[in-house]
Formats: C-alpha cells, structure tokens, sequence
C-alpha cells in the first residue's frame, strides 16, 4: 500500500514538475494566468511556472498575418453594385490587449474591415474606384489601423484585390469604352486630316511665295539687264557720234588744209558739192516716203552760187568769193 502511494506520488510530482517548464517557439509569446487573473506574458526560450496556479491561457505568433477578405457586396456613390474582396495585412504588437480588449481577435478584424470597404465605396462613383484604388488602400489602411490599435493590432498593409460591377454594368461599360474608341478614332482621324490639309495648304503657299520671289528675282535681273544693255547701247552711240564728229572735224581740217594750199582745189570742191547736192535729190526721190520733188534746172546755178558764198564764208571768214572760177550751165551762162 506503501508503494503505491509513492508511485501516485512520483507520478503526480513529476506530471507538476512537466507542467512548470514551457517553451515558448520563436516569434510566438504567451499569456500566463494566475487563479484567473492576468500574470505575465512569456517571451521566447524556456520560461517556468508554478503547477496548478499558472495557466497559459493565449498563446500566438508576433509575426505579420495576412487576412483574406472575402468578395463583399458594395453600392457606391451613383447606385451601382459591385463586389470588393481585399487582403489585409497585420501583426500583434501588444499581446495583452489583443488578448484581453477583443473577443475572436480575427473574426473582429473581418468585420472591421469588410465595414471600412463598405464606407469607403459608398463615398466614390463606379469610374472612380478603377481610378483611384491606390488612395482607396491609403485610406484603409489609415482608418484601420487607427480603429485597431486598442486591440494591439498594427495593419501594415491593405490591398483591394478585385472590383467586380454587375453583368449589366460590365455590358453597360463595355458598350460605353467601345464608343469612347469610336469617338477617339474619329477624332484622331480628323485631326490626321486636318494636319494633312493644313500642310498641303501650308506647302501651296510656301511654293507660291517661292514662285513669286523667283519671278520678281527674274524680273530684277530682267530689268538690270535691259537696264545694262540701253547705258551699253547709249554708250556705243555716243561713242559713234564722237567718232563720226571726230572724222568729220579731221575731214574738214584737211579739206580747210587742202584748199588753203592748193589754187586748184577750190574748183574740185565746187565740183563735189555740186555732185553731192544731185545725189541727195536722187535718194530722197528713191525713198519709200520721198514726195515728188520738181526743180528748175536753169535754179541749179544760182544755188550752187549760194553754196559757193557759204563755203567761202566759212573758210575765209569774210565775204570775198572763196571760188574764182566759173560753172558753166546748159545755156553757156556764167555766173561770178
């Protein structure tokens, strides 16, 4: 009977002797309570309690969790259903409170969130939430961790997943990007042939201006030219005129010469006016616009007398008879 009192004994001591040591998994702490009231919390590594009084009644991990959100019904702003599911992601920082302050810690988290996403879709239209989802995780996750931190819970991280509108809206939208593409096709399509009208408007002109600037450039060079060829074509003249006057002033000093030297040729003289005045009644009538020209022959005389007196006058300088001699006539008259 001994005996087996000291073996209930041993056993019972050695089950309470077990029952002291608790290893506590990195990353993981517990909660240790003390006949029903709160005692301590045990880090990781090998901690000790005193059997029958000290329970642990919470264990769990510190590491960051993820929380999967399920698709959940939201109406937004202009009336229109949709399904949002997210993922959240968050860690216990505070053991105690995540223990003590909330019932069913993850089950809380669910409903906290899925409320968020309800508030937060309420508050935008359907064209702004595929828009806008980044702000939409920004204020998620502001607004969660700010109701989870009496729970000890700090949310690192919330992302919205999928945002599903309803078969309707999905056709109704489908219909609406379809005539956004329509319309901006037409669009691009008359901006591309208004820029081809603008540069082939812009090109005429540009080769008109060409076109015209070339012709007045021709016209110029035209004009300079012409401009060129008359001062040329003056110049020649004059330069002829010089010439000819140059000759006739060389001819009429050797005649002046001639006729001061020599006796005999002033009646040569004579003769050559005489025969220079005929010839210039033969081509003025031989002209094409020559009028009939009727002359006296018996008037000859006298005005190869007057032609004498002026070539006499011109050479002598005074009003002697610079011819001597006599011209005979066809009636044998002498005229001195």
């Amino acid at each position: 009977m001994e005996q087996l009192f000291l073996l209930v004994f041993l056993a019972l001591g050695g089950s309470a002797v077990a029952g002291s040591v608790k290893v506590v998994n990195q990353g993981n702490e517990a909660l240790v309570e003390r006949l029903g009231s709160y005692n301590k919390k045990l880090e990781p590594g090998l901690s000790f309690v005193i059997p029958f009084l000290d329970k642990v009644v919470y264990k769990e991990t510190i590491r960051e969790k993820v929380l999967d959100i399920p698709p959940q019904k939201c109406i937004t702003r202009d009336n229109v259903s949709i399904e949002v599911d997210a993922v959240v992601y968050w860690r216990i920082v505070d053991m105690e409170k995540a223990w003590y302050k909330v019932e069913n810690l993850q089950s809380a988290m669910v409903n906290l969130v899925l409320t968020q996403i309800r508030s937060e879709m309420g508050q935008l239209e359907l064209d702004q939430t595929f828009t806008a989802r980044t702000q939409i995780n920004e204020l998620l996750l502001r607004d969660l961790d700010i109701a989870t931190d009496p729970w000890g819970v700090k949310v690192t991280r919330v992302e919205l997943r999928d945002i599903i509108p309803s078969q309707a809206v999905q056709e109704s939208m489908e219909l609406q990007m379809s005539a956004e593409r329509r319309r901006r096709a037409a669009i691009l399509n008359s901006e591309g042939e208004r820029e081809a009208a603008i540069n082939s408007a812009r090109g005429k002109a540009e080769a008109q201006v060409l076109d015209a600037e070339a012709r007045q450039k021709a016209t110029i060079l035209q004009a300079e030219a012409q401009q060129k060829t008359i001062v040329l074509q003056a110049q020649a003249e004059r330069q002829q005129q010089v010439l000819k006057a140059q000759a006739t002033a060389e001819a009429l000093q050797i005649i002046t010469n001639t006729l001061k030297s020599e006796a005999n040729a002033q009646q040569a003289l004579q003769f050559l006016l005489a025969q220079n005045y005929l010839e210039m009644g033969t081509k003025i009538g031989s002209s094409e616009s020559s009028k009939v020209m009727f002359m006296d022959p018996r008037n000859i005389p006298a005005t190869l007398e007057g032609m004498r007196s002026i070539v006499a006058d011109a050479t002598n300088g005074n009003s002697n008879p610079l011819f001597t001699g006599e011209i005979s006539t066809g009636n044998n008259n002498r005229v001195g």
